[in-house]
């Protein structure tokens, strides 16, 4: 079994509602693309089968992967969360030490990520610096960029 994420009610749902969606309508379409190829004679030329074959099987496997994902998935309530150190979930404030910028993140589960919106991966460079740090200290986050430095400045649910 491999290590449990961690999501909200949220994140958890769409991981549902797509795992619904893969079963029940892609799978019957490739199952469909596949019988189509098939009537269409000799498989062995037939480059149609071939390809709804291999999405078949890729489709299989993010089926998978996505009942291993929710297997071991685990649900947190934002509000229980400790705000006195950056967890999980927390959305946390910060100001970057050279520019003296101010960003906000919220730090989510892998697949829940998006950085438009502030949402970053807690496996993320910066999304690892930040964990476990209180209010007040610097986090040294390392990027493909170089070092960086973050004051945590707040942190919310």
């Amino acid at each position: 079994m491999s290590t449990p994420a961690y999501y909200t009610e949220e994140g958890f749902k769409k991981l549902q509602e797509e795992l619904h969606r893969l079963k029940t309508v892609d799978r019957p379409h490739i199952s469909q693309q596949i019988a189509d190829a098939r009537d269409k004679g000799d498989l062995s030329e037939n480059a149609e089968y071939h390809a709804a074959k291999e999405d078949q099987g890729l489709l299989e496997a993010r089926i998978a992967k996505l009942e291993e994902v929710m297997a071991s998935a685990r649900i947190v309530d934002a509000d229980q969360m400790d705000t006195s150190k950056v967890y999980i979930h927390c959305t946390v404030k910060v100001r970057h030490t050279i520019t003296d910028t101010h960003k906000n993140f919220t730090l989510v589960a892998e697949s829940e990520s998006d950085i438009k919106v502030g949402k970053i991966s807690v496996s993320s460079p910066i999304g690892k610096g930040l964990l476990g740090k209180m209010v007040g200290e610097i986090a040294e986050v390392l990027t493909p960029a170089g070092s960086t430095r973050f004051e945590i400045i707040e942190i919310t649910r």
